[in-house]
Parts: C-alpha cells; sequence; structure tokens
C-alpha cells in the first residue's frame, strides 16, 4: 500500500489506516474473535497506522488491541490513540489525566510508547485549556519518551486554526470533512502544510452515509442529505459500483492528506477496502456523482459547545 509522509514527522503511514473504534462496538455489537482477525487482515493488507480512543467502547477498543498486537514486533506498525474524551459526556483534559490517560492507554495497549496521541474532541470544552494546560502536560509526556508526535482532533474546522495560532502541533485529525460530500477540510490543508502539521482524515464513509449500510440511529444527517445520498448511491449501483467503494477512493486521493483512517470489526471487508485502495478511481463516475451531492456539498452539522461550532452558510 503506498505511504505518505505525515507532516514533519517523518512518519511514513499508509494511505489508508485502520480505525479501531469498530472493536469499541461504537456501530453494533461485535464478535470477539473477528475483531481481533479485522486488526490482524489490516496489517496484512499493508495499513501500518492503528488509531484507536480511550472513549472508544469506554477501554475495550484499546484493551481489544492490546490482545489483537501481542507477539507483533512493534517496529512493525504506528500506534496512536487519543486523550480527554472518556464518555458521551465525560471529559478531562487537566494536566494530571492527560499522564494518568497516556500510561492506562500504554497498559492496556501493551506497549511502552505511542507514535501519536490526540486531544480528543476538544471542541467539547473551553479549548484554552487545551493550549494552556493539555498540550503542554502533554509535551512533557512527549519528552520523557511515552508519546512520539502530538495533535488535536475534534470536527469543526476552525478549532484546528485556533489552537495552531497559539501553539505548535505536529498532527492533526479530521473527520467527515473529505468525503463525496463535504471536503472543508481540504480548504485548511494549504495552511497545514505552510505549517508543517500533518494532516489526517478520517471517516470516509461519514459514518454509513456514504454507504448502502443501514445509518445508526445517532446519525445527524438531514433528511435532504439521507435522499440525495440515495440517488447518488442508486447512480453508482446503475454503474456496477458501490458508493463507499467511490467514497473510499476519493477520499484517499489527495496526496497532501497523509492517510484515511477507517475500521471495522469484519475482517473480510477491510480486505476489500484494501482492493478497493489500490484499484484505478473512476473519474467520470466521480464527475457524475459530485454533481448528484452538489445540493448538500460541505453540509455538516453542530458539535460540542455553541461557542465553537463553524458557522452555517
Amino acid at each position: 500500500m503506498e505511504k505518505r509522509t505525515l507532516g514533519k514527522t517523518g512518519l511514513e503511514l499508509s494511505t489508508l489506516s485502520f480505525g479501531a473504534s469498530s472493536l469499541g462496538q461504537e456501530f453494533r455489537t461485535v464478535d470477539v474473535n473477528e475483531a481481533l482477525d479485522s486488526v490482524r487482515a489490516a496489517l496484512d493488507v499493508g495499513m501500518n497506522f492503528i488509531d484507536t480512543s480511550p472513549f472508544y467502547g469506554r477501554g475495550l477498543s484499546e484493551s481489544l488491541l492490546g490482545i489483537a498486537l501481542r507477539g507483533v514486533p512493534r517496529d512493525s506498525y504506528l500506534l496512536g490513540t487519543k486523550l480527554g474524551r472518556y464518555d458521551l459526556a465525560h471529559f478531562d483534559f487537566s494536566a494530571h489525566r492527560v499522564v494518568e490517560s497516556v500510561d492506562v492507554s500504554l497498559h492496556r495497549m501493551g506497549v511502552e510508547y505511542l507514535d501519536i496521541c490526540l486531544c480528543h474532541d476538544i471542541e467539547f470544552v473551553d479549548m484554552t485549556q487545551i493550549v494552556e494546560e493539555t498540550l503542554p502536560a502533554l509535551r512533557r509526556v512527549q519528552q520523557q519518551g511515552k508519546a512520539r508526535f502530538v495533535g488535536i482532533s475534534g470536527y469543526p474546522m476552525h478549532i484546528f486554526r485556533w489552537v495552531l495560532e497559539q501553539a505548535d502541533l505536529d498532527v492533526v485529525l479530521s473527520y467527515n470533512h473529505y468525503t463525496l460530500q463535504n471536503t472543508m477540510f481540504g480548504g485548511l490543508l494549504p495552511y497545514l502544510k505552510h505549517k508543517g502539521v500533518g494532516a489526517m482524515n478520517a471517516a470516509p464513509f461519514s459514518a454509513r452515509l456514504l454507504t448502502n449500510a443501514p445509518l445508526p440511529r445517532w446519525h445527524k444527517a438531514t433528511p435532504l442529505v439521507r435522499e440525495t445520498v440515495a440517488r447518488a448511491a442508486e447512480h453508482c449501483r446503475s454503474r456496477g459500483v458501490d458508493i463507499a467503494q467511490l467514497a473510499l477512493q476519493f477520499s484517499i486521493a489527495n496526496p497532501d492528506i497523509a492517510t484515511c483512517v477507517t475500521g471495522s470489526a469484519n475482517p473480510e471487508r477491510v480486505r476489500e477496502w484494501a482492493r478497493w485502495a489500490a484499484e484505478p478511481l473512476d473519474e467520470n463516475l466521480l464527475d457524475e456523482v459530485l454533481r448528484i451531492l452538489s445540493p448538500i456539498h460541505n453540509w455538516f452539522y453542530n458539535e460540542g459547545r455553541p461557542e465553537n461550532h463553524d458557522p452555517q452558510p
């Protein structure tokens, strides 16, 4: 699988990475053996970066990763987790919890260091704390060798620029904002490149929106968004293509994004994604689908505190 350099870190990430949120049963109840096999399948097909968080399954994702990675040479993969979000409404970005969270994550996964550690979903708190307390504490953890590179993740676009105007970051992780339907993250890439910050994308399927699978109950897509995407999916079917294939290929095509994170507790699904990633993107079909989706281009929803929301057009 193709690899790209992540900003100034020197890390070479596979264009498609394994997201372990699925191991935490965030989308469905999973079979433990299948979940473990999905991690091994990801490594087998060349996904060299694994992304997780203590929030996913409230520790379950990290714990299962620790089992799946037993006996796998530590220098054969890159590993990232997060801190600060521990339940739907439980956030703690204090300096004390930074140290504790990293140590607990290392213990769960049975490793001595993280390649990347991110502040998770910072839009839900006063972001001044992230700049003044959380990131300095995380930099001290980095100096101890427990995390090689640090950054932030979240949904609204403006949080990245806001933090970077006040603090240095190695990497950022955005989700749902570089897909067939929403390319807002693309507008931030020149700024990140200028800053030397590595750009990672996640959720090419926008939580199943850009697939033929039923949406999770909590999905915030409006009726117009759902109807428009359904038309695009039907158009793909008429051409003998799964819209999920086109979505994945589109999200990994931008060379300024080091990797796209997506995950499944189904090993066959992971292998299918790797096959799709190796196939050429159908540019004509892409143009047709983008025209269908144009009425909802860059539609987004709100997450976090109102003062951290992106302005609606």
